[in-house]
């Protein structure tokens, strides 16, 4: 058997790969944080798979249900949201697994990001105008940043942000930020990206907080803040320039 770690995307159910269907088709258990994986993400499952809603265990359980499906021969699929590279934790489960013996892979999915990106109909990477983004998180109610990992330190490049986990405490994103920044600084708050309830905020670092407030936003929202929100009359990339010489 094998442990299939799969990106289940933002949200929306036909944002998944083929290959992630397919593993899903053919495995008879999954294991999915119900709070995040929407339901139809769910129905791609087997009639009769066995479905466990993992956002109230912990990793001992978490644990047994692969030790479980490993001595039964079953497969299993376990499914995070966005894409498992980031803030998944999937790498505390598959030391689990190194340590068990367990098979297991890894599907990408649609990272929240790329979704939040999309709906915002902006490219992070705009020539001349910011060509590096940093994908962070703050560290309240959560495991600590490694030291130099604090947005105060991170900002000095005034690269795009982008922030998972931060939402409930955008007021101290934005006094961490502004400092760098500066309080006129493009920002965005994309809430469920990609879902039928998704939620777009835009506005500055100065407005954005009042303005997540005001919509209740507290959970499953991307936070983005940079200059290439507003990019307007920028260069054209290389790539496809006129003078570009092509071999």
């Amino acid at each position: 058997m094998t442990v299939h770690f799969i990106g289940a995307g933002p949200g929306a159910a036909d944002l998944l790969t083929l290959r992630a269907v397919r593993l899903l088709e053919s495995s008879p258990v999954c294991l999915y944080a119900g709070a995040l994986v929407p339901t139809a993400v769910l129905a791609h499952c087997p009639p009769g798979a066995r479905l466990v809603d993992t956002a109230n265990l912990d990793l001992d359980r978490i644990t047994a249900e692969y030790r479980a499906a490993h001595e039964a021969g079953h497969d299993v699929a376990r499914l995070h949201s966005g894409d498992p590279s980031v803030y998944s934790a999937m790498a505390e489960q598959m030391r689990r697994l190194d340590a068990l013996g367990i098979p297991y892979d890894v599907t990408p999915g649609v990272p929240a990001f790329a979704a939040a990106a999309a709906t915002l109909r902006r490219e992070l990477t705009v020539p001349g105008v910011g060509q590096t983004v940093i994908l962070t998180r703050t560290s309240a109610r959560a495991t600590p940043m490694p030291p130099g990992e604090d947005l105060a330190t991170l900002g000095r490049s005034r690269a795009t942000v982008v922030l998972h986990l931060a939402v409930q405490r955008i007021a101290e994103v934005v006094a961490e930020l502004v400092p760098n920044y500066g309080p006129e600084c493009p920002a965005a708050v994309v809430a469920y990206a990609s879902r039928p309830d998704e939620l777009v905020l835009r506005g500055t670092l100065a407005t954005i907080a009042d303005q997540v407030a005001a919509a209740g936003v507290r959970r499953t929202a991307v936070v983005v803040v940079g200059d290439v929100l507003a990019a307007e009359g920028f260069l054209d990339s290389h790539l496809y320039s006129t003078t570009r010489q092509r071999s």
